[in-house]
């Protein structure tokens, strides 16, 4: 207790905003594997439970805009706790009747859960700018390589918790205990989090909404394309194909889907011992251009395994996991570079902008993905993911070079 009680304003703020986001991103994997089990299990096919989830990206693409002038303008304690009492309605929806529990009315939860997510995600990535000075550019890389990084980790094991809240407590019983947990934290966070963090001095206006900076409108598109480049062949091709394909069964797949983003998170936690920062350097533009380049490699040469049938299921399996490595140390490196670039009065607005893009590379990459496979088939889906990720590449180039800071 002692401890705690003589750790900084800042750190405890960022303890707090840290573990909000945790206490959601379980809550927000577990639901989504608990509606794709539960759905499963009542005999929806798989294009009818992905349906479930399009409001959740729509959502989130209107959310990350108007809640980045939102947060601007009332401050970021407010947009986050906010996001945290729309994920427990979204849940208490779901505790209605099995019969009431139709496609739509599902997606009606999902878009509410959507734009709790973004508010959410939006609110702790632009609070972190503000709690580290703005001289100490590696520090800030670090803080958010964890954020981020855990982020995805607790997501993974959300997908883990979701299927044994299912076994144990059955999905009404699942959604109640999820309800308890994240009240508690909501509780919490209303008086933990600083008044007015995030508030711009001057108020923001709505036209603020899209941003003037060349800088970050270059990093929000690249981010679009990196996002649709891993959501194109990630989200439902992979899947279906794995079961289709390989015979795995839903348990198998989702196993391992769970573990590639418990690994994906833990790998974007220590993407700064990757891009430089033992060397006193922080991420640039080159940076992103570089990972991006190596990151567009590794589809086109799953796409010509499949292509030429050369030891498919080993090439898929082996070309996932480098792909997930190399994708999360760019995913890392493009949250610290907002974060970085972000104009410190309002820097919700930015943020929320840039993360608006990555929704709409989400929303994207979704579609396409059933789409395209559906069509064509995984390998072209691979084939416009090396492309999208070719184009995120290019776009770095247009992005500011230097960025060092001196050595600790």
């Amino acid at each position: 207790m002692g401890l705690i009680t003589s750790l900084s304003p800042q750190i405890k703020q960022y303890l707090v905003i840290t573990g909000n986001y945790w206490a959601f991103t379980l809550t927000d994997g577990a639901l989504r594997m608990l509606i794709v089990l539960y759905f499963h299990q009542l005999g929806y096919d798989p294009l009818s439970i992905a349906m479930l989830f399009l409001f959740y990206e729509i959502f989130g693409v209107i959310t990350n805009l108007v809640g980045g002038w939102l947060g601007a303008r009332f401050g970021l304690n407010r947009t986050m706790n906010i996001g945290l009492a729309l994920q427990i309605v979204a849940l208490a929806m779901l505790l209605a009747p099995t019969s009431m529990l139709s496609i739509l009315y599902v997606m009606a939860a999902q878009a509410l859960s959507g734009i709790a997510k973004d508010l959410n995600k939006m609110s702790a990535k632009s609070a972190i700018k503000l709690l580290v000075p703005s001289d100490e550019q590696s520090q800030l890389y670090k803080w958010v390589a964890l954020l981020t990084g855990s982020k995805n980790t607790l997501k993974g094991v959300g997908f883990f918790l979701g299927g044994l809240l299912l076994t144990l407590l059955e999905f009404h019983g699942a959604i109640l205990a999820m309800i308890c947990m994240l009240t508690a934290v909501w509780l919490f966070s209303l008086f933990a989090l600083k008044e007015d963090l995030g508030k711009a001095k001057n108020k923001a206006k709505f036209s603020e909404l899209f941003s003037k900076s060349k800088a970050i409108n270059v990093l929000s598109a690249a981010r679009l394309f990196l996002f649709g480049a891993r959501d194109v062949w990630f989200v439902v091709a992979l899947p279906v194909f794995l079961a289709a394909t390989f015979g795995w069964d839903h348990w198998w797949v989702g196993g391992f889907m769970a573990s590639w983003v418990i690994g994906y998170g833990i790998v974007q936690s220590f993407a700064p011992a990757f891009t430089g920062k033992k060397s006193g350097q922080v991420p640039n533009g080159r940076s992103a251009f570089l990972w991006a380049s190596y990151l567009t490699i590794i589809p086109a040469l799953i796409a010509l395994a499949l292509h030429y049938d050369f030891y498919i299921q080993a090439a898929i399996i082996i070309g996932l996991l480098i792909f997930g490595v190399v994708f999360a140390i760019n995913s890392s490196l493009h949250s610290y570079l907002i974060v970085s670039l972000a104009d410190s009065d309002g820097v919700s607005l930015d943020v929320g902008f840039y993360y608006m893009a990555n929704a709409m590379g989400r929303l994207i990459g979704t579609v396409l993905s059933g789409w395209v496979y559906q069509q064509y088939g995984l390998e072209a889906c691979l084939w416009i993911s090396s492309a999208f990720i070719a184009l995120a590449a290019l776009l770095s180039l247009a992005l500011p070079q230097t960025a060092e800071v001196p050595s600790p």
